[in-house]
């Protein structure tokens, strides 16, 4: 199996990581495009701003189709953590200094709870302000998580590096546009109670929500990582082979994959959640970058498995949120529209897998335009951020 490695170039900073980006964002709105030219299908309707998607016809329900994505999902997770077993041990402990739990983690735990209550009921007076609840129930996540990543180890995110969390919140917002995006093009979901807003309303009320997204799956993959369960030792290694051809050869399957779910959306819709990973991972690779999986190389397999982990932890408390709000998500899959736990079919969970990774792999490229990147997983005992 082979990963991308390089050793770190010397002159990366603000204005590379923003060069890349500019270079990344073109590539990702311009493929799917070229993807309905070459299908001789119609652009115009796919560049409305801001983008809003419909309830359209899927393909119906399927037994062998589910059966076939589950079995693809198992098989695919079997085999990661069958690699990531540890067969040696990991470095020394990560310095841990137990903190009591802060009055801050409090305030955010108190304020997620109080955001929590009017995103599920329906008094009068918050009428106005009711499709506004879900970012503030994130905001008190991500402090309360925080807090208790402070609590177990003595530091975090938010005490540590409050410039980069910010930043993600910042980065956040673009990010998960991007996503809105390209579901224009598969309408695997829609949303509900923001009809009567205008263009404006719609793009702040979305913007804030967005927001959330990079900030909650990071903080959450730092507390995983406070727990010695989870980096207890090192696994197999994964050799390095051609990666400057091996980027030029996933940049190209990327493309593919970003231009052909325009073109084929019912059958290649899965491809949402993995071809803008790839993309970003082969560029990185051609400009002799390493990656956020270069230390796969010596075992480290957490840097996979522990944003494959926090995604669908913050993913189930996503869902659960959303269920009862007033201005939500509902979701509409082709083939496994089925065995819903909360609006989410059950299968649908598995996108937030790769998905975890590419909220790794973009809160990196964000550290990496400050002077002194945030040390997200670190391996000794150096600070958590």
């Amino acid at each position: 199996m082979t990963v991308y490695a390089q050793a770190p170039v010397p002159g990366s900073g603000r204005s590379r990581v923003i060069a890349e980006a500019a270079v990344l964002i073109a590539l990702l709105v311009a493929l799917p495009l070229l993807g309905l030219a070459l299908g001789d299908r119609p652009i115009t309707p796919y560049l409305e701003l801001p983008p809003r998607t419909r309830p359209v016809p899927h393909a119906p329900y399927s037994p062998q189709a589910f059966a076939l994505f589950a079995a693809l999902a198992l098989a695919a997770t079997g085999l990661i953590g069958a690699l990531a077993w540890p067969r040696r041990p990991g470095p020394r402990p990560i310095e841990a200094r137990p903190q009591p739990f802060p009055w801050w983690g409090w305030a955010g735990l108190a304020w997620l709870a109080g955001a929590w209550l009017l995103a599920w009921t329906r008094f009068g007076w918050m009428e106005a302000l009711q499709p506004y609840t879900f970012a503030p129930i994130w905001v008190g996540y991500v402090v309360a998580i925080n807090a208790h990543t402070f609590r177990r180890t003595g530091h975090c995110l938010l005490r540590d590096r409050p410039g980069f969390l910010l930043a993600l919140f910042l980065a956040s917002a673009v990010f998960w546009w991007y996503f809105e995006y390209l579901n224009h093009f598969v309408q695997n979901w829609y949303y509900v109670g923001v009809q009567s807003f205008g263009p404006r309303t719609y793009v702040l009320h979305a913007s804030l929500a967005f927001s959330t997204v990079l900030p909650a799956v990071t903080s959450t993959m730092q507390w995983l990582h406070s727990y010695p369960l989870l980096r207890r030792g090192y696994a197999r290694p994964v050799r390095i082979a051609g990666t400057r051809g091996l980027g030029l050869f996933t940049v190209l399957a990327a493309g593919l994959a970003l231009a052909g779910l325009a073109a084929w959306p019912e059958l290649l819709f899965p491809l949402v959640w993995m071809a803008p990973l790839l993309l970003v991972l082969g560029i990185q690779a051609l400009r002799g970058e390493p990656t956020w999986f270069a230390d796969l190389a010596s075992g480290r397999w957490e840097r996979l498995y522990l944003p494959a982990l926090a995604a669908p932890l913050c993913g189930l408390l996503w869902e659960m949120w959303n269920f009862h709000s007033q201005a939500k998500w509902v979701y509409s899959i082709p083939f496994v529209q089925r065995y819903h736990l909360f609006e989410m079919p059950l299968l649908g969970y598995t996108g937030y897998l790769p998905f975890g990774l590419e909220c790794a792999v973009i809160a990196d490229l964000v550290g990496r335009a400050f002077r002194r990147p945030p040390q997200l997983l670190p391996t000794s005992d150096r600070r958590l951020a």
